[in-house]
């Protein structure tokens, strides 16, 4: 909608983070540099995740939910890992994200890389924090990091409990069979994010989410999700909560790729959000430009929110969060910011 001191918006829908990676800026360069996907994951996510525990968590989530209100961004689909922090860490991050104000859904992405112990409290971690009446979803980290007992355990409590499953799918070559492995589970209340290297007629059920930003920097490929028949949503991967910034880097992949596509895809890509978020429409954003239409959003950098109301309460006033101190946030998310990186230095 457009009005004279502001157009307005439901809350955006960030589809897919890692609210964990909030305190990875500044972290110390990995033992070797990373010369392909893999090595990324093991050299600098995999020991990130392993130096976690909950202090840790609970400021980077809060850091991560402050930094997606102030961009309009009012709901937040989380994909968590940590292996030495795993019981009741969902609880901290939905308990962050409430004090901001920022809606969000929870997932403990269950793993195989520590053990069938470790994959057996992942998906502990994930019904606790169900049955309690958390909002979530069962969370696999990927197909090629667990055993078929793992997935087939994930895909049953999800179905029991009522909900989907949020999974990386075939996000790098290591994981090129992954189709076959999840075609037998995958419903259509999964989320299969990334895709990249997918073929187009995959046969998976759910909603894809992609994540433009993240598979440039990783340099995985271009997903071309347009080739999809599934519903397309947009994520950051963990590159914060700024869902007009990454509309338009979507945009421009897009555009790179085909040179007759238009930002209206892209832009219905970030509405899918609503989709899998419908809280989010009752949310309300003022934007300090006059005009939230696609094209003009796509080369119009520097649009963001003045006020923000979440669930009728206003949370966000001239850019600043209401509930909590912005400054405080980033300072206490600092100091274990501090604490995180000394840890990664010990290992």
């Amino acid at each position: 909608m457009d009005a004279a001191n502001g157009a307005t918006s439901p809350g955006l829908v960030c589809a897919h983070h890692h609210l964990y990676s909030s305190l990875a800026r500044g972290m110390p360069a990995p033992p070797r540099t990373p010369t392909g996907f893999t090595d990324i994951l093991e050299l600098v996510w995999w020991r990130l995740d392993r130096a976690l525990d909950l202090e840790s968590i609970r400021w980077s989530a809060m850091l991560g939910a402050v930094e997606a209100l102030e961009r309009g961004c009012t709901a937040i689909i989380d994909h968590h890992e940590s292996p030495e922090a795993i019981d009741g860490s969902l609880d901290v991050i939905a308990e962050a994200c409430a004090e901001v104000g920022v809606r969000v859904s929870c997932a403990y992405g269950i793993t195989d890389r520590h053990g069938a112990d470790g994959a057996r409290r992942g998906l502990a971690e994930n019904e606790r924090y169900l049955r309690a009446g958390g909002r979530g979803m069962v969370g696999i980290h990927a197909a090629f990091t667990c055993s078929d007992a793992s997935l087939e355990a994930a895909a049953g409590l999800a179905a029991d409990l009522g909900v989907g499953v949020h999974v990386h799918v075939a996000e790098g070559a290591a994981d090129v069979g992954v189709a076959d492995r999840l075609r037998p589970l995958a419903t259509d209340d999964w989320l299969l994010v990334h895709g990249v290297h997918l073929h187009d007629d995959h046969g998976l059920a759910g909603t894809f989410v992609h994540n433009p930003r993240s598979n440039m920097n990783n340099s995985v490929g271009y997903a071309r999700p347009a080739r999809f028949a599934n519903p397309v949503a947009l994520g950051t991967d963990g590159i914060g909560a700024d869902m007009l910034d990454e509309f338009r880097v979507a945009y421009a992949r897009h555009r790179e790729d085909d040179v007759t596509a238009s930002p209206e895809t892209a832009w219905g890509w970030l509405a899918t959000g609503w989709d899998l978020f419908p809280e989010a429409r009752n949310d309300r954003v003022t934007w300090n430009d006059s005009h939230m239409d696609p094209w003009r959003l796509a080369f119009t950098t520097g649009v963001g929110p003045r006020t923000v109301e979440v669930d009728g309460e206003v949370v966000l006033v001239d850019g600043r969060p209401t509930r909590v101190d912005a400054d405080e946030v980033r300072a206490r998310a600092a100091e274990q910011a501090v604490r995180l990186h000394r840890r990664l230095e010990e290992m």
